[in-house]
């Protein structure tokens, strides 16, 4: 019975979330403040989901294969390199290094 209390818990809570963005007046969606940090809030996320999935095991820290593929992915980026060609990179020497054994 528990995992119904949370799933009826966590819809609540999205209906919620969902009816106070609908119940926020236009003008102050329009400040400038509020548009610059609601064009930065997706990337801030997803950039803390990376690292979370990336360098974390529980509550431990992590550097293995999949730190050498960020690793990677980030250089590739700082080149200038296409967006395919930064997976690629990554995808490459994340594999590498797990065959290797690391």
């Amino acid at each position: 019975m528990n995992v119904w209390i949370a799933i009826g818990a966590t819809a609540l809570g999205c209906y919620a979330v969902k009816l106070t963005g609908l119940l926020v007046p236009a003008g102050v969606l329009e400040r400038p403040l509020v548009r610059r940090l609601a064009a930065l809030l997706p990337v801030a996320l997803l950039a803390a989901l990376t690292a979370q999935q990336t360098f974390a095991d529980g509550q431990q820290l992590v550097l293995d294969a999949k730190a050498a593929g960020v690793a990677a992915a980030a250089v590739a980026l700082v080149l200038r390199a296409p967006f395919l060609l930064v997976v690629a990179a990554a995808v490459a020497v994340t594999a590498g290094v797990r065959a290797v054994g690391g």
